[in-house]
């Protein structure tokens, strides 16, 4: 078993200082065997302060970490079984493919033949032998980028941890490398760890995600499953591209339903659907956020019983789909997706309505997505 336990996890740099930071604060996180973990969030989120204790390479202040069935807080990072790739490669340039990827064997005293074995059995997984014998100079950032990943191959780790490793590729090397990435985590069957701020790659190459906000995680689920019931804001802003809009204000009872009506006097009211008033009625008055996705809008009449009007501030037609970036009259901004060319003029009206069977209402003090109340039998 390589699964990695972490529980109660806390790291503060300078502690008893005045500028004491406190980066992980009492996590408990549990990645199973042969899973693929994606930590996933913002600069300063702690989720790169998460992977190097792991490794070994930080000391936690507090907590227990255990990979498999051992504690390793105070293990020598050599003996914890896992193996790095990081950002920027960290190869030695004077040195060759192969003699790279054999340096970590060769300081463990690895027999010849066997290093030799491991070697060409990664540089075939990675397509890489062909160049064994070439410098890093020689090679594009793709190519160094594998043969770090060969480096962490031949020692056969029990964890595979992963810090931003394809940040330093341009955008199509970015997608072919995290396909290069995936099919490795099916072929070795090993638990991998993985760090990024790009929710991209979190959502294509996670089995699971564990969301970070200010050293705390805010959840952690598979991927479609953050993607279509995020437990907060944080978390449906944070994951989708672009963002999820928020509109805010509060639901009110009339004409035998349920209306969500915006903070400024006067503007939109929503005819909620039987499902949305359900989840509202145990909060009637109270401030709330409607969250709607950009492509669960639509167009309609300005007389839709849904209708959001608003006026256009940027129009983006990619192609396949269009971009609206729009105000509404209380100040609410909205980011539509469209599909196909959709031209508009700046300072255009247009009246969008929510697919409310994609709604979220969120309680605007917690941030926390509200659910409809569970009936007893």
């Amino acid at each position: 078993m390589s699964g990695v336990t972490l529980k109660n996890l806390n790291k503060t740099y300078s502690p008893g200082s005045t500028d004491a930071f406190h980066a992980v604060k009492g996590i408990d996180l549990e990645i199973r065997d042969k899973e693929f973990m994606v930590l996933v969030g913002p600069s300063g989120c702690g989720k790169s302060t998460t992977l190097r204790m792991i490794a070994g390479l930080e000391e936690a202040c507090s907590g227990d970490l255990c990979i498999g069935d051992r504690m390793v807080n105070d293990v020598l990072p050599k003996n914890r079984g896992v193996a790095m790739v990081f950002q920027n490669y960290a190869l030695y340039p004077h040195m060759t493919v192969a003699d790279n990827m054999a340096f970590g064997l060769k300081l463990r005293k690895t027999p010849k033949a066997e290093i030799q074995h491991r070697v060409e059995e990664a540089a075939d997984t990675l397509g890489l032998t062909s160049m064994l014998n070439r410098k890093p100079k020689a090679l594009s950032g793709g190519q160094r980028q594998r043969v770090a990943l060969g480096r962490a191959i031949v020692r056969k780790p029990d964890v595979f941890l992963f810090d931003e490793p394809l940040s330093n590729l341009d955008a199509k090397m970015r997608v072919q490398m995290r396909a290069e990435i995936s099919k490795l985590h099916a072929r070795l069957n090993a638990t991998m760890i993985y760090v990024t701020h790009d929710q991209t790659e979190a959502m294509t190459m996670g089995d699971r995600i564990c969301v970070m906000k200010d050293g705390e995680i805010m959840q952690v689920d598979e991927p479609i499953n953050i993607y279509q019931s995020p437990a907060n804001m944080f978390t449906a802003g944070f994951i989708g591209l672009p963002q999820m809009n928020f509109l805010h204000g509060s639901v009110v009872e009339a004409d035998g339903g349920y209306h969500f009506v915006g903070e400024a006097t006067g503007t939109d009211r929503i005819e909620l659907t039987a499902r949305l008033g359900e989840i509202a009625r145990a909060h009637l008055g109270k401030p709330l956020v409607l969250g709607v996705r950009p492509e669960h809008f639509s167009t309609c009449e300005a007389a839709d019983p849904q209708a959001i009007h608003a006026k256009v501030e940027v129009g983006e037609p990619l192609g396949a789909e269009s971009f609206l970036h729009l105000s509404t009259a209380n100040g609410d901004k909205l980011v539509v997706r469209l599909a196909g060319i959709v031209q508009s003029n700046i300072g255009q009206s247009l009246s969008v309505k929510p697919n409310l069977e994609e709604v979220h209402l969120f309680d605007a003090a917690s941030e926390l997505r509200l659910e409809a109340p569970h009936v007893v039998a």
